[in-house]
C-alpha cells in the first residue's frame, strides 16, 4: 500500500521513554467484596516500540491498559495507587477535562469490537469528520478531506462512495480499518490496541495487523498490543509483559521471553502441544465416507419468477478412519458448518454419506435415531446448550434419557465415569452450569458426548472462546480420549494452530470448495494452493 505524508511528517526514531506505568493497582468494588484486578503493575513503552501485554481473560491486561486513559468509569473500577507518566508528565489523577485533551489525540484506543465503538445511527464519514472538528479544531471541508484520505490509507475500496455508508454495511475487517483510520487521524504517539483482530478470519486478521503496523512505522507511533494470541505477539511485538491474576509475572524483550522463559506460567502459555501425529495403519477401518457432497440453499422466487440458490458446499469428498481427526479449516462462509450439518442430516444435501458402512441418506426413523447415537457434537459455546436449571449430572444423562435408558443407577454410573474421564470430580454431578468456568463447561460438554460412547464426535470451534492455557488443556484432553477410546473427530476451526495441534489430516475450504486436502504436516510445511499458502502464512 502506498502511504502519503501530505498531512504529517515522520519523526526521527528515538528510544525515548514514552509511557511509564509504575506500581499500578486497580480495584473493583462489588456489593459482596473488593476484587483486586491489577496489583503493583509496572511496564514501560519507548518511542516507536510495540509492547504486548499477554495473559488469560481476567488476568488484568485490559484493565491495566484502560487505566492509562482512566477509561474505567463504566466498569466500576478505580485506580487505588500507582504512577502513569506520559512523556515524563504524570497523568494519573488528571481531571476529566485534561484527560480529554490527551484521549484520541496523543493516546488513542482501538477496541476489540469496532461495531460497539461506531455509532450505528451515523454515517462513517460523519463520525470521522466530527472527530477532526472536535479534536483538531479544523474546518468542515478540511476535516472531510482528511477523513477520505485516511479511509483510502487504510484500504477501504471505493472510499469516495462508501464514506457516506452506515457502519452495518461494512464487513468486520472493514469496520476495524475504519477504527484504525479514526485512531490515526490525530497522529497519536501511542496506540492501545485491545484484541483488535480476535473476531476476524486468519487472512483478514493478517491484513489488519499488517496495515496497523505499516502505518505505525510510517508515523513512528508506539503500540500497546493486548492479546492472548502468541503467534501475533511473536510476529509484531518488541517487548512482552506476561500477566496472571493481576500481577506481572514476567517481562522482557520478545526474544528473551520466547527463547528462555523464566516463569512457569509463561512456559505454559508458550506450550503449543504440536506433538507429532501419525496416521493409523491402512487396515484401520473407515467410519465416515463422503463422496461428492453438495449443500445448496434455495431461496424464494424473485419477482421475475426465477429461483435463486447458494451453493455452500460443492462436490466435497473425504474419508475419516477410526481413531483419527480430520480438520476442516477456512474463513467464515467457507462451508465448514454446512458440511457438519449435512453429515448430521440436519440439512438436505446431495451426494453420498456412509457412516459405519451404511448410507445415511437411506436411513430414516428409529434406525436413524439409533445411528445418530454414534455421532455426537460439541459446540463452541456449551453454556448456551445447557439447561441452567438442570444439574450437571442430568445434563450429561440427557442423551441416555433420549435413547430410552430407564435405569437411574446405570445412568448415574455412566455420567460419573465420563465426568471423571474429562477431569471433573464427582461433586460436579450435583452442581449447576453457572458454577463452572468456560473450560470446565467444555469438559462437561465433552462428557455429555462421551456418555453415548460414540464412534464420531463433531467438534465445532470447541476451543475458540477459551484462553490459551485452557485451550491447550482441552486439546490435550481430546487427544487422550481419542487414544483411549479410539474415537474419530471431525474438527471444525478457523484457528490453524489448533488444527495443526490435533488433526491428522486437513481440508482447506474456500467458498464451499476443498482447495487442498492431505496430511496436516504436508499442508502446513508444503502447501500447494495459493489460498492455503496465504492462510498458513498468516500464522508462521
Amino acid at each position: 500500500m502506498h502511504l502519503t505524508q501530505d498531512m504529517y511528517h515522520k519523526k526521527e526514531t528515538k528510544m525515548e521513554k514514552l509511557l511509564k506505568v509504575k506500581n499500578l493497582a486497580v480495584d473493583f468494588n462489588t456489593t459482596e467484596k473488593t476484587i483486586h484486578a491489577v496489583k503493583n503493575f509496572s511496564f514501560e513503552v519507548n518511542k516507536g516500540e510495540t509492547l504486548a501485554i499477554v495473559g488469560e481473560s481476567g488476568s488484568g491486561k485490559s484493565v491495566s491498559a484502560l487505566s492509562v486513559l482512566n477509561l474505567l468509569k463504566e466498569s466500576g473500577a478505580k485506580i487505588i495507587k500507582g504512577s502513569i507518566k506520559f512523556k515524563g508528565k504524570e497523568i494519573c489523577g488528571l481531571s476529566e477535562k485534561k484527560l480529554m485533551e490527551i484521549r484520541g489525540k496523543d493516546i488513542t484506543y482501538i477496541f476489540q469490537e469496532p461495531s460497539v465503538s461506531l455509532n450505528p445511527l451515523h454515517r462513517v464519514g460523519k463520525q470521522l469528520v466530527e472527530r477532526q472538528i472536535i479534536k483538531e479544531k479544523i474546518p468542515f471541508k478540511q476535516a472531510e478531506a482528511q477523513a477520505l484520505s485516511f479511509l483510502k490509507l487504510t484500504g477501504i475500496k471505493n472510499s469516495e462512495k462508501r464514506i457516506n455508508d452506515f457502519p452495518h454495511s461494512f464487513s468486520g475487517g472493514e469496520r476495524q480499518r475504519i477504527m484504525i483510520a479514526m485512531a490515526l487521524m490525530g497522529n497519536p504517539e501511542l496506540i492501545i490496541a485491545d484484541e483488535p483482530t480476535t473476531a476476524l478470519d486468519v487472512i483478514v486478521q493478517k491484513q489488519i495487523l499488517d496495515l496497523l503496523f505499516n502505518l505505525k512505522n510510517k508515523f513512528n507511533s508506539s503500540i500497546i498490543l493486548i492479546t492472548h494470541d502468541l503467534g501475533i505477539v511473536k510476529k509484531y511485538a518488541d517487548k512482552i509483559v506476561v500477566v496472571k491474576d493481576g500481577y506481572v509475572v514476567e517481562s522482557g524483550k520478545k526474544e528473551q521471553i520466547f527463547e528462555n522463559p523464566g516463569h512457569d506460567y509463561t512456559k505454559l502459555l508458550l506450550k503449543t502441544g504440536h506433538s507429532k501425529l501419525t496416521l493409523p495403519q491402512n487396515q484401520s477401518p473407515t467410519i465416515l465416507k463422503v463422496e461428492k457432497l453438495s449443500v445448496i440453499y434455495n431461496f424464494n422466487k424473485s419477482i421475475f419468477g426465477k429461483k435463486s440458490g447458494f451453493k455452500a458446499v460443492s462436490d466435497l469428498s473425504f474419508n475419516i478412519k477410526k481413531g483419527t481427526t480430520l480438520g476442516i479449516v477456512g474463513e467464515s462462509g467457507s462451508g465448514k458448518s454446512s458440511l457438519a450439518k449435512a453429515v448430521l442430516r440436519l440439512i438436505p444435501s446431495q451426494g453420498k454419506i456412509d457412516f459405519l458402512g451404511k448410507p445415511l441418506s437411506d436411513i430414516q426413523g428409529e434406525e436413524l435415531r439409533k445411528i445418530r447415537k454414534k455421532i455426537q457434537v460439541v459446540f463452541q459455546d456449551p453454556f448456551s446448550s445447557f439447561n441452567p436449571r438442570m444439574t450437571i449430572g442430568k445434563i450429561v444423562e440427557e442423551g441416555l434419557d433420549a435413547s430410552g435408558e430407564k435405569n437411574k443407577a446405570v445412568k448415574k454410573e455412566k455420567a460419573l465415569k465420563y465426568l471423571k474421564e474429562t477431569g471433573l470430580d464427582k461433586d460436579s454431578y450435583q452442581r449447576y452450569p453457572h458454577e463452572f468456568s468456560g473450560g470446565q463447561r467444555q469438559r462437561i460438554a465433552i462428557a455429555r458426548a462421551l456418555v453415548m460412547e460414540p464412534e464420531l464426535i463433531i467438534l465445532d470451534e470447541p476451543t475458540s472462546s477459551l484462553d490459551k492455557s485452557i485451550q491447550f488443556q482441552i486439546l490435550e484432553l481430546l487427544k487422550k480420549l481419542q487414544e483411549k477410546f479410539a474415537i474419530s473427530y471431525l474438527f471444525i476451526s478457523h484457528d490453524l494452530e489448533v488444527i495443526r495441534s490435533v488433526c491428522h489430516e486437513t481440508i482447506v475450504m474456500k467458498k464451499g470448495e476443498a482447495v487442498e486436502f492431505g496430511s496436516t504436516e504436508k499442508i502446513f510445511n508444503q502447501p500447494e494452493n495459493d489460498y492455503t499458502k496465504a492462510l498458513v502464512g498468516g500464522i508462521l
